[in-house]
């Protein structure tokens, strides 16, 4: 599946586009993050970037986690829950994605279960990020639309 224009909006809305890395605001460093929220090796303090380099990044980057969420999920989903899951895995990483309840109760066909796990998803670095909360909100909308 491929994430709708629904989900690149929200990926978009939430993560906003900085040409010039920042630290993570829940750890104060690392991950360093720059573009539409790209992180790794390559991503330090002090980079720039174009606007062009941060799209092709973000394109990029959503094919990597659609095939994440693609592989994690073995039942049929709607192309909103999917999307919503992709915003979810952007964020919190593939693994953690992987490994989630979220996951487990998506597989299990319990989708209004599934829909209030995102809401557990809004910490960094130990604390209630409002930013995250705000995110997860939208994200659960979006599956349950």
């Amino acid at each position: 599946m491929k994430t709708n224009q629904a989900g690149l909006d929200l990926i978009k809305q939430f993560e906003s586009c900085r040409l010039i890395a920042y630290p993570d605001p829940g750890t104060g460093g690392d991950p360093w993050t720059i573009g539409w929220g790209t992180t790794g090796p390559n991503v330090y303090a002090g980079l720039q970037i174009s606007q062009e380099q941060a799209d092709l990044w973000l394109a990029e980057d959503v094919s990597r986690f659609e095939i994440c969420v693609g592989k994690a999920i073995i039942v049929p989903v709607t192309d909103n829950q999917f999307a919503a899951c992709v915003s979810l895995a952007y964020n919190v990483g593939c693994a953690a994605f992987q490994r989630s309840t979220l996951v487990k109760r998506i597989n299990s066909e319990m989708f209004d279960e599934a829909a209030e796990q995102f809401m557990l998803w809004n910490r960094s670095g130990g604390k209630v990020m409002a930013g995250l909360t705000r995110r997860r909100a939208a994200e659960r909308e979006l599956f349950l639309s």
